[in-house]
């Protein structure tokens, strides 16, 4: 696949469809500053800051775009919160509407047929499939993104990170956790 990107590339730069330049940006915009490390970034301040987590869970757009994270895709943000009682996961049922600026390019599975079906019919079953297991009782919320709303989920907090620092806790937070197809990682206690 690489290869063949590369041989893409070389042919559109030489029949001077596309500046190398602006190639390069692009790369760079999406490895620095769009991305699952924005979003987390995200969710360790709500995690850290009770005012901001109640700002996210009451107006997402305006505390996402507080931390310099906005744009295409990331306009009528929702934040969802999981608790003890309710996980939240995402889906787009019609296509693949995802919050780039706070998760970067969505991942080929979000976009498949499968996981768009399935994730409506049987949560739970696409949860185990991604290794997520709920206790009993657990109601499984879904959440269809569109053109117009696109969803943050913010995971549960794990336990034993009291005094963490945000950078620490932002090390916890996975993009599925951020979509509701995983959980942030526990705490290693050795």
């Amino acid at each position: 696949m690489e290869v063949r990107v590369r041989a893409l590339e070389s042919l559109l730069v030489e029949k001077g469809y596309v500046d190398p330049r602006a190639i390069d940006l692009l790369i760079e915009t999406y490895e620095t500053r769009v991305g699952p490390r924005n979003g987390a970034q995200v969710v360790a301040r709500a995690w850290s800051d009770a005012s901001f987590r109640k700002w996210l869970l009451e107006d997402a757009t305006a505390a996402i775009s507080s931390m310099g994270f906005e744009g295409r895709q990331g306009q009528h943000m929702v934040a969802l919160e999981n608790t003890p009682r309710v996980h939240n996961m995402v889906v787009c049922t019609l296509c693949s509407c995802y919050p780039w600026p706070v998760l970067g390019l969505p991942p080929t599975w979000y976009k498949s047929a499968p996981y768009r079906s399935r994730a409506v019919i049987d949560p739970k079953g696409v949860l185990a499939d991604f290794g997520v297991t709920l206790s009993n009782g657990v109601e499984v919320r879904v959440w269809d993104s569109t053109a117009e709303v696109r969803y943050l989920v913010l995971p549960q907090r794990p336990e034993g990170t009291d005094g963490w620092t945000e950078e620490q806790l932002a090390a916890l937070v996975t993009r599925d956790s951020m979509i509701g197809t995983g959980l942030a990682q526990k705490v290693d206690r050795a």
